[in-house]
């Protein structure tokens, strides 16, 4: 399973590195060839860069699929459950156990309609020939305007990535009714930052604000920690 974790996260920094050099390289492109230097001028002018825009776009969606699922897996989507955890544990555990198996469901049914749309919008064409059976008269399919390679191949991120998420949202669900706990994202932390400790009985810095706009996590007394360590309630 980690090696899975890691394939995942090596395609999202792969797709997220290259987009960004593609489009850093067809600006430079665009604004450099338009300076008259001899030599320099005609030789970028010969570069055709009009694929670029059309790559990168579908870098940034086959990034999204995948980083929908990552999503999944680290609980870094966002949700309302303010409800749900006003809830008893009993209850609270049915209704979560009911939202993953109906993500895992609705990314399923994308991913099999993805999946027979690829396969009939030229997979079939390219498999079979592959295999050396005569597609017959099965069309050979549309092709990217910039780029010319065929449109499976871009569209193919729509099953791999709705099975994918699928198969998250399973994995959290049987995590969760094993252990009873859910995948936890701290919103509040930014890498390369150091954390200042933790108070007395606080358990969550991410609780840890200052602004009397955010929850605070409450001591035996039912007063918040803060306010009993800034001298009383406010």
């Amino acid at each position: 399973m980690k090696i899975l974790d890691h394939i995942e996260e090596w395609i999202i920094t792969f797709l997220m590195g290259a987009a960004t050099l593609i489009i850093f390289a067809s600006v430079v492109h665009r604004y450099a060839s338009g300076f008259a230097i001899p030599g320099v001028q005609d030789w970028l002018l010969s570069l055709h860069m009009g694929w670029a825009q059309e790559l990168c776009i579908i870098m940034f969606v086959w990034m999204a699929k995948f980083g929908a699922a990552y999503g999944v897996r680290t609980g870094i989507h966002v949700g309302v459950d303010v409800l749900i955890n006003r809830m008893s544990d009993n209850w609270r555990a049915k209704f979560v156990i009911f939202g993953l198996f109906s993500g895992a469901l609705f990314t399923g049914i994308v991913g099999t309609l993805g999946a027979l749309f690829v396969w009939e919008n030229g997979m079939h064409y390219f498999v079979f020939n592959a295999m050396g059976v005569a597609p017959a008269d099965l069309p050979e399919g549309p092709t990217l305007p910039d780029l010319e390679w065929p449109t499976w191949i871009a569209y193919s991120v729509i099953p791999m990535g709705s099975y994918l998420m699928c198969f998250r949202f399973l994995q959290v669900m049987v995590s969760f009714i094993r252990t009873g706990e859910l995948p936890h994202h701290d919103h509040g932390h930014v890498d390369g930052l150091d954390e200042e400790p933790l108070a007395p009985g606080q358990d969550d810095a991410i609780y840890r604000m200052d602004d009397n706009l955010h929850p605070k996590p409450l001591g035996d007394d039912g007063v918040h920690l803060n306010n009993k360590n800034e001298g009383g309630p406010k």
